[in-house]
């Protein structure tokens, strides 16, 4: 019995669809179910670290600026000042969604009016931004959706930040790492943490954010009994409670971790 040429050429089709599906299923790290595991939006994450004596302000300008995103139909970036760790002193949160919508022409005219209409003028701006840093670097990420970083983000005022170089060839365990910790935190009642991976820019492969109330919301972790931590890390897949941090450790060539407290 021959083939059918249409036969034959959907056959193909079909197995390509099921060889990209499976290429992609293993390509992608592992879901936990958890928002912070949707990789799905694009943001560019900015580092800033302060010229000295001129903190305040940088962040008057970044404040006076913000309205620039209002009147461009772009969404304010997230931001926070660091207290203590790495040595940059403020962290932005620039959601982007791809960049085929964020540098689409009809965006990027909308964005440049905003900015010429804006005082002081992007030229000035511009010069005014660079006389109040010393440093700066940039980090393109894919994290979570927008409206999940923005709940986290809700009624908090202190944040924690752990960024990671991975071991070669260890980046998607790493992932999964983070994902197994959001696990145990959820069992002992912390927030889960957002996770954002690299899509291009500075060296770091990840880092993960943590948005709580306050200083003792972040530490409450050490309210739950050894047990009852002991139990949640086995859940998680984990040996222990004190085994997480060292296996984490067998991923990374390195990582930062930094404080810091909402801008008011």
């Amino acid at each position: 019995m021959k083939n059918h040429p249409a036969g034959t050429f959907l056959a193909c089709a079909c197995s390509a669809v099921l060889l990209i599906a499976a290429l992609v299923s293993f390509a992608a790290p592992a879901g936990t179910g958890a928002p912070s595991s949707d990789q799905v939006y694009l943001y560019k994450a900015t580092f800033v670290r302060a010229a000295p004596g001129k903190l305040l302000d940088l962040i008057a300008l970044y404040k006076a600026r913000m309205t620039v995103f209002d009147s461009s139909g772009d969404e304010r970036p997230f931001w926070w000042r660091h207290t203590q760790g790495d040595q940059w002193d403020l962290m932005l949160l620039f959601p982007m969604k791809s960049y085929a919508e964020y540098y689409a022409t009809q965006r990027v005219a909308r964005r440049k009016q905003a900015e010429e209409a804006a005082s002081p003028s992007p030229q000035e701006f511009s010069r005014q931004l660079g006389a109040c840093y010393a440093w700066h670097e940039d980090l393109f990420v894919l994290g979570a959706p927008l409206e999940a970083v923005k709940k986290a983000f809700e009624n908090t005022a202190f944040y924690h930040i752990e960024i990671f170089v991975s071991l070669p060839g260890k980046q998607a365990e790493l992932f999964k790492e983070r994902e197994m910790e959001n696990a145990y935190q959820a069992e002992i009642g912390r927030p889960e943490t957002l996770i954002f991976t690299r899509d291009q820019g500075a060296a770091w492969d990840l880092f993960t954010l943590g948005c709580y109330r306050d200083l003792k919301h972040w530490a409450e972790s050490g309210d739950a009994t050894k047990e009852k931590r002991d139990a949640a890390a086995r859940k998680a897949g984990f040996a222990n409670a004190d085994g997480i941090g060292p296996y984490m450790r067998t991923l990374i060539d390195m990582h930062r971790d930094t404080q810091g407290v909402a801008i008011k």
